[in-house]
């Protein structure tokens, strides 16, 4: 995700869910690109510390609601790239992406002929309040879009394990920056 821009500086943040429910995910202030062998702790799925004295990223309840809603997902990624934030500003309640062959890369998709809708929901620093718009994001689209956009912020994914949420993390950056660049070009 560093190396591909998509977390700069101590943006973004990553976790994933243990075998005994708990989850490992990174701290606050860290560049993702430097973990050092203290950046990642553990909450329980309400997001309380194990180590009281640790202190999780501020969007840790974000990740939390993943792991509450979908029980199969094993790992989350929240990146700030480029063409996730300049989109999310520009776009209104959701991205449609429609006929590109990586939607393939998406459960229950076997063709480019498909769209997904990312919800894209209002930027708020008040983590337990966003989390409840995204319950109705996903409460209003039963199909259950791969990923989410905060507006001006960036873009969250999960999937079964790492390498699942990474490959949507890639696909749907792919796609991102496709549409980013579509905009750009005269009509």
């Amino acid at each position: 995700m560093d190396s591909r821009g998509w977390v700069p500086a101590t943006a973004g943040n990553i976790s994933v869910r243990l075998p005994d429910g708990r989850i490992a995910i990174t701290r606050s202030g860290f560049h993702k690109g430097f973990i050092p062998e203290d950046g990642v702790m553990t909450v329980d799925l309400d997001g309380r510390p194990e180590q009281s004295n640790l202190r999780p990223s501020a969007e840790t309840g974000l990740h939390c609601g993943i792991y509450r809603r979908f029980p199969q997902a094993g790992a989350a990624l929240h990146g700030h790239s480029v063409p996730a934030t300049v989109l999310s500003r520009l776009a209104g309640p959701q991205v449609t992406l429609a006929g590109y062959e990586l939607l393939k890369a998406f459960p229950g998709l076997p063709t480019h002929e498909a769209a997904i809708r990312l919800p894209v929901l209002e930027n708020d620093q008040d983590i337990a309040r966003l989390q409840a718009r995204v319950t109705e994001a996903w409460d209003a689209d039963p199909a259950h879009p791969p990923g989410y956009l905060i507006r001006g912020h960036g873009v969250y994914v999960w999937a079964e394990d790492m390498p699942g949420a990474l490959l949507r993390l890639e696909a749907l950056e792919f796609m991102l920056a496709c549409e980013l660049e579509a905009r750009r070009l005269p009509r």
